[in-house]
């Protein structure tokens, strides 16, 4: 059930109660508004905030991330692993299109304005061209290594020229916890997309 379903559903429980009572508020009806803000608040720190652990659990409910759409049509578009790209943005931003880094990095997939500007990405707090420019980018940098994701999500993290003076994850304690922890998640979404589709073709 959704957070507006439960909300909708209580709404309905409340006026039934009410109704009841021979149109007199039903006890709860003055705490209703403080519950909706409360669940609202609390779905709001779920969607937006940021985990920097590999082995945080993912916080979006399965097969339920935000800008899935966009996310699987970019990851289509430039044709790469739409789990990954996901891993990514949750990484990067906790899906928050908002998040700003101090080094400058903005956005959902927190590009830095100049690699932004050079894959055509105008607004970087636009969602849609958030994605589709770390797409991109991220795609560059699997043309750029073979293929090898991690060895691309590092490019993406440290810069292409810190991969190739190492011939690999360059060994920044930063570097190497992101490459794991965008994968692990890029893991979990899978996961989650083949319980979410085996659930429904019953």
């Amino acid at each position: 059930m959704s957070v507006q379903s439960a909300i909708s559903r209580v709404s309905q429980l409340e006026a039934m109660i009410a109704a009841a009572n021979g149109g007199s508020p039903s006890p709860s009806a003055a705490t209703s508004t403080t519950f909706d803000q409360q669940l609202s608040q609390a779905t709001d720190v779920t969607a937006t905030s940021a985990s920097t652990s590999s082995t945080a659990v993912d916080s979006t409910g399965s097969g339920s991330v935000p800008y899935e759409q966009q996310i699987d049509a970019a990851a289509q578009k430039y044709g790469i692993d739409p789990a990954v790209l996901k891993g990514l943005i949750k990484q990067e931003s906790g899906f928050n299109p908002d998040a700003g880094s101090p080094a400058g990095a903005q956005g959902l997939t927190q590009l830095m304005p100049g690699t932004a500007s050079a894959m055509g990405v105008t607004n970087l707090h636009d969602p849609a061209q958030s994605i589709d420019g770390g797409a991109h980018y991220l795609k560059m940098q699997l043309d750029r290594f073979g293929g090898d994701y991690s060895k691309a999500l590092a490019a993406y993290n440290a810069g292409p020229g810190a991969v190739q003076r190492y011939g690999g994850i360059p060994p920044y304690s930063e570097t190497q916890n992101y490459v794991k922890s965008v994968l692990a998640f890029a893991q979990q979404y899978r996961q989650s997309d083949s319980t979410t589709n085996s659930y429904s073709t019953v």
